[in-house]
């Protein structure tokens, strides 16, 4: 995602940018936590480490010597390979402690990333001003001001403790005891240029944090334009709605020239039906209200589909169907009547037009309201009594 954006940045990021930032190589990390710590833990481990190094050294001295007073190949070939195993065990071990440590380090800091954006060329890389920049930039600075800081810290201990060796160096003094001071001097220095590298490393992971996750910060038009991007533009949106509804009135009214008969209530309301013996009871081929009651009308009329006029019973199928269902069984009786006159209509060729109910104008059953799928007991109904046979 592109850190452009207009108005200030003032709102905090979202996941989605989050992950984009990673992506981007924007992953606030320190390569020095590890290093530091690195030279701690060996720092603590120096003095074991040192004693047992002394006593190799010795042995492979004394067999050294007795090898050059008596000289024999084979001896020799052995002083050597265990001097070389020797090495090679402990420059494992180091090598091994300062992996891991790393590895901690690395997944303490968000784990290991490649940003494929990173490994990409960038002209822009080139560009003597944007190099300017950087090299003069806030970012340089606190690069300069770290590393005048770690040179400033690291030479000052290395001074107090070569000043305070000085007089052990320049004494008489045995040369095991000279180098176990030694040993602990320098394991002593060690351990306080760790302590004191990670306290400027995590001051520069602090540092680091604070400077990416300006970066990231967000402005209110990119939110706008994230949200329109992952949950979509709501004028689009909508004009999707009214396309899908336009397409479902069009093949909805398509329907009505195949119906047998439309209910209308007159004026506001009309329910086409379609009443096949083969598929059960009838089916609400099309429904609708105002102008989508004015369409259905105008679409029978052009197709000669005959159109009842019936208060009660077309507002009781409008209220409790849908397009696709069947009727409920508690209007089969007043649907069966209806279709039994345009049946009648049509064999005197006159279904046409619009004609008013064969029924008496009482109320239909009740249907309750907004309940377009049948009940268990008008399923259990429908299954005793079957579907109305208007041929009756």
């Amino acid at each position: 995602m592109s850190s452009g954006g207009g108005g200030e940045k003032t709102e905090k990021p979202t996941p989605r940018r989050l992950k984009q930032a990673k992506k981007d190589g924007q992953i606030p990390r320190t390569p020095e936590i590890g290093g530091w710590l690195s030279m701690l833990i060996v720092s603590m481990a120096m003095g074991p480490l040192v004693s047992h190094e002394f006593g190799a050294v010795r042995d492979l001295m004394t067999r050294s010597l007795r090898v050059s007073a008596q000289p024999r190949p084979e001896v020799a070939f052995a002083v050597l390979r265990d001097a070389a195993t020797h090495v090679f065990i402990t420059l494992v071990v180091l090598g091994s402690i300062v992996m891991v440590i790393g590895v901690l380090s690395a997944l303490a800091q968000g784990g290991f990333y490649l940003s494929p954006k990173l490994a990409k060329p960038n002209p822009k890389k080139l560009n003597p001003l944007q190099g300017a920049k950087r090299m003069f930039g806030p970012q340089a600075a606190w690069e300069g001001a770290k590393m005048l800081l770690k040179t400033s810290v690291v030479g000052g201990l290395a001074y107090s403790s070569v000043h305070a060796m000085m007089p052990l160096i320049g004494g008489m003094v045995p040369i095991d005891v000279v180098l176990t001071a030694l040993s602990d001097k320098v394991g002593s220095l060690l351990l306080s240029v760790g302590i004191a590298g990670l306290v400027m490393a995590g001051a520069d992971y602090g540092v680091v944090r604070r400077r990416i996750g300006k970066q990231v910060r967000m402005s209110r038009e990119e939110l706008k334009q994230e949200h329109k991007q992952t949950e979509g533009d709501p004028m689009v949106k909508s004009a999707m709605r009214s396309r899908q509804l336009q397409i479902a009135r069009n093949r909805m009214l398509k329907d009505v020239a195949e119906a047998d008969v439309v209910l209308v209530n007159p004026t506001h309301v009309a329910v086409a039906l379609s009443y096949r013996p083969e598929r059960g009871a009838p089916r609400v081929v099309a429904r609708g209200a105002g102008a989508i009651a004015d369409k259905i009308r105008q679409t029978a009329t052009e197709n000669r589909v005959p159109m009842v006029r019936d208060v009660p019973l077309a507002r009781a199928l409008y209220r409790s169907c849908e397009v696709g269902q069947e009727i409920p069984s508690e209007l089969w009786a007043a649907v069966a009547q209806v279709l039994a006159f345009v049946i009648r209509l049509r064999s005197r060729g006159q279904q046409a037009g619009a004609h008013s109910t064969p029924r008496t104008q009482d109320a239909v059953p009740a249907v309750p309201r907004g309940t377009r799928r049948r009940t268990p007991s008008a399923i259990s109904a429908a299954k005793a009594s079957g579907p109305p046979d208007p041929s009756r």
